[in-house]
């Protein structure tokens, strides 16, 4: 009888959007079960607040005080189960402070820096699979079914409001996502601005530029913004994770490359118009878009590495210098364009 699990995913935030599906199967399978998710501090903002789970901070920047910390935590607890669903060295550490009866982990094809070690059993290999359906496969080991797509990202009124204040009433709302946490999976700024420029001309949309307050990310929106020949609404660094949430609820479109927005958008619902050439969508991409992603990963992957998406190892990256050049702005316009055609027809 499973009674209490906690769940060990730390980050990205794209791969924390997909767990909670997992969490709403687990609601719903086992009414009443106690749920406890250790997470990372900045994926906390966004989902830290999902009715029914206790979320356990884990601060990876704070080195052994952050493992101090957590064992403080965990001291005369007992899990059920342990969804151990990171890969890294830092994670197994963090499990091995996590006492649970079961601990659930990746096949061993899945497996690395010592996983293995972490855990008593494993999810079924399953080749060429989204992350999405891997984390959902994780209740499987338990005996319950693998988690359906489906999210809740809780909002407040005035998170609603911070949106609709951003956004057009009388027109479609183009939100630009254009950095990845990886500096070449991002497309160049000046093509973002001719797709924002047709965007605006071919189809009347409002643009608005997104991103965190790194620097980085406030130089590259500023660099689309000036590239352009129309006005957008660049509000790169002004808002929270929530508020970018419900942005992206009421927007129209997204468009980004492989990054945590993309799944944002993809979890509320609203397309997504990915740009992928340095890693593959069908592995990463946004789940309910994938038919709205430009893809160019094939040819990256031939022409960086000389292996074909069937000879290469499912999940490895195209991430060279070049690689996301390879997406032409004609690709992205052709593909809003269908995008635009489809939500008249």
């Amino acid at each position: 009888m499973i009674n209490s699990i906690c769940i060990l995913r730390l980050s990205a935030i794209g791969d924390v959007t997909h767990v909670i599906p997992v969490v709403l199967s687990l609601q719903e399978q086992l009414p009443g079960v106690s749920i406890t998710w250790v997470i990372g501090k900045v994926e906390a903002k966004l989902i830290g607040d999902l009715p029914g789970v206790e979320f356990i901070i884990f601060d990876k920047k704070a080195g052994r005080q952050g493992y101090a910390d957590l064992r403080k935590q965990m001291k005369g607890r007992q899990f059920d189960a342990l969804l151990h669903m990171q890969v890294a060295f830092r994670a197994n550490l963090a499990a091995a402070l996590i006492p649970a009866k079961i601990k659930v982990g990746y096949d061993k094809a899945r497996s690395k820096d010592l996983h293995s070690l972490f855990i008593n059993r494993r999810i079924k290999p399953a080749p060429q699979q989204h992350v999405r359906d891997c984390l959902a496969s994780f209740l499987e080991p338990l005996e319950l079914r693998p988690a359906p797509p489906a999210w809740h990202i809780p909002l407040s009124e005035d998170d609603h409001k911070f949106a609709h204040q951003r956004l057009a009433a009388d027109r479609q709302n183009l939100v630009i996502s254009p950095c990845a946490s990886h500096i070449l999976r991002n497309w160049p700024a000046d093509r973002y601005a001719q797709l924002a420029d047709h965007a605006i001309e071919a189809h009347g949309m409002k643009v608005i530029l997104v991103g965190s307050p790194a620097p980085f990310e406030a130089a590259y929106c500023a660099a689309i913004e000036g590239a352009m020949k129309h006005k957008a609404h660049n509000i790169c660094g002004k808002d929270t994770l929530k508020q970018l949430t419900a942005l992206m609820t009421h927007a129209d479109l997204i468009v980004a490359p492989d990054t945590g927005p993309a799944h944002i958008g993809s979890a509320v619902g609203t397309d997504v118009l990915g740009l992928f050439a340095a890693s593959n969508p069908n592995r990463s991409g946004p789940y309910q878009s994938l038919a709205w992603c430009v893809n160019k990963y094939p040819e990256a992957l031939q022409q960086f590495t000389g292996k074909t998406v069937a000879e290469a190892r499912w999940g490895a990256k195209a991430e060279f210098e070049g690689a996301m050049e390879l997406i032409a702005v004609s690709d992205a316009v052709a593909m809003l364009d269908k995008w635009h055609q489809a939500q008249r027809s």
